[in-house]
């Protein structure tokens, strides 16, 4: 008998283990671009490399910062922009954006508790990328 109760105890454990602890949000966020524009959708990934929050720059201009699981959408002229971190931060993508295209960016951010500042990685990727990290994440500026 104490066999038994010990067997279901443990498949309930596991059971409880793999469960989530708090359910993700999954709404799938709208893809659109805007007509005459260059949509570009800025993405940060959850998990990240790290948790610090990371401010950022687009053409000089502060745009405001990302956290883990946060995305900017910018509309912006056809032509070359730089999306770049702020002060130490030494993260830099130049993109030639054409009108009516949509673009990806990741931002990846690394740093820790012993390194205050954040580092930011920026790379393109692609539609199917960006839909899985962008799943779930919520929406800046």
């Amino acid at each position: 008998m104490l066999k038994t109760w010990t067997g279901i105890l443990a498949f309930v454990a596991l059971l409880a283990a793999c469960t989530p602890l708090a359910p993700r949000n999954t709404e799938a966020v709208q893809i659109q671009g805007t007509p005459g524009k260059a949509v570009v959708y800025l993405v940060r990934s959850d998990p990240d490399l790290s948790y610090l929050t990371a401010p950022v720059v687009v053409n000089d201009q502060m745009i405001g910062s990302t956290h883990a699981g946060t995305y900017f959408r910018l509309e912006l002229p056809a032509g070359r922009h730089v999306i770049r971190g702020y002060a130490s931060d030494n993260g830099t993508i130049a993109l030639d954006l054409q009108a009516d295209l949509v673009y990806f960016v990741e931002q990846k951010v690394a740093g820790s508790y012993r390194v205050t500042n954040p580092e930011s990685f920026f790379s393109v990727i692609d539609e199917r990328r960006a839909r899985s990290v962008l799943a779930g994440a919520q929406r800046m500026g």
